[in-house]
């Protein structure tokens, strides 16, 4: 069984964005973070206001798919369908 591992950028374009980020991350993390099968969930932000580093593993190819199908169906995907993320997925064949 092979971890998923996903690294990169969220990157807002206006303060709106950046309010829309700050507003609706805890609750992301917080149900992240009690998914089944992630091992570490992070996202910080930068000394860039508009840009967050986003961290995320997963036990396995499964776990992770289930996490990015319930996010997509999610308030935070809702919300942040707009913002341009920048990731890069190890673990996937």
């Amino acid at each position: 069984m092979t971890s998923v591992r996903l690294t990169g950028l969220l990157i807002c374009e206006t303060p709106d964005q950046v309010q829309i980020v700050i507003d609706h991350l805890p609750l992301h993390v917080e149900l992240t973070r009690s998914e089944p099968g992630c091992v570490s969930f992070e996202v910080a932000r930068t000394k860039d206001p508009l840009v967050w580093q986003v961290d995320e593993q997963f036990m396995d190819a499964a776990s992770f798919a289930a996490h990015q199908q319930r996010v997509a169906a999610s308030e935070w995907g809702r919300a942040t369908a707009g913002i341009e993320r920048q990731y890069k997925v190890d673990g996937l064949r």
